[in-house]
């Protein structure tokens, strides 16, 4: 077991030294000021981060909602704006201590896995709440993409719950957000839209790292107590945060 460990270390260790070296690149071709260097660099440090397990991804995550939410209210996204200042920031302070209280001696959350029943359910809720949410989104004049807008909302808002409460199910839901994320934008980059083709090569490294999160969280999470490890603060028996 030790030595599981300590692979899945180096591991995480050589993911988070790629993304940000990706994330560097593309930020030196083709941000066109400081502040996309931020949003982009941001958020790759944000996903990489909880890929691997790590409460920290949360603090960058917070600072990125509210970047993020800049840019998409200037490409007239209004329920991407919504969805990180009403929702994202309140839920990244709430996620980071849910984390830091089920953190293991490695300084990795314990990570678990839902039944397929639960998995339906999911699914059940995801699909309907696109289609109400995308019905309301279209009342607005100036909504662009009012579906994909829904679901990139829906899918995220859940995705999120199942990350708080550390299951390895929310990287299914990362997987199909950032796919419908990278077509959202591309659809506003051929319109011209501001930092457009930076964001659809940003959603494209987190469909990425989303894939390799699911592995990840796959193989932390048939370990019973993520990489072997033992909960801080004698806090094993609390599992239902």
């Amino acid at each position: 077991m030790p030595h599981k460990i300590f692979k899945h270390q180096n591991i995480d260790i050589l993911w988070l030294l790629f993304l940000i070296a990706v994330g560097s690149a593309l930020s030196i071709s083709m941000a066109t000021t400081l502040f996309d260097v931020t949003v982009l660099l941001s958020g790759i440090l944000c996903v990489g981060l909880i890929a691997t397990g790590r409460r920290e991804g949360y603090l960058f995550g917070l600072y990125n909602s509210l970047t993020y939410s800049a840019l998409a209210y200037g490409n007239g996204l209004y329920g991407e704006v919504y969805l990180n200042l009403l929702f994202f920031v309140p839920t990244g302070i709430i996620g980071f201590l849910i984390w830091r209280r089920h953190s293991l001696d490695n300084k990795t959350v314990a990570m678990r896995s839902m039944d397929w029943r639960s998995r339906g359910i999911v699914a059940v809720i995801c699909i309907a709440c696109t289609v109400i949410l995308g019905v309301v989104l279209g009342l607005n004049a100036n909504q662009n993409t009012p579906f994909i807008d829904a679901a990139t909302n829906v899918l995220s808002i859940v995705a999120t719950f199942l990350m708080m409460w550390r299951y390895k199910e929310q990287w299914l839901l990362y997987i199909t957000l950032n796919v419908v994320s990278i077509i959202m934008w591309a659809l506003r980059a051929l319109n011209g839209a501001e930092a457009g083709d930076m964001m659809v090569l940003m959603w494209s490294l987190f469909l990425v790292n989303a894939i390799f999160g699911y592995w990840r969280w796959h193989t932390g999470s048939k370990q019973g107590i993520s990489n072997g490890g033992s909960l801080t603060d004698g806090q094993a028996a609390c599992d239902a945060a």
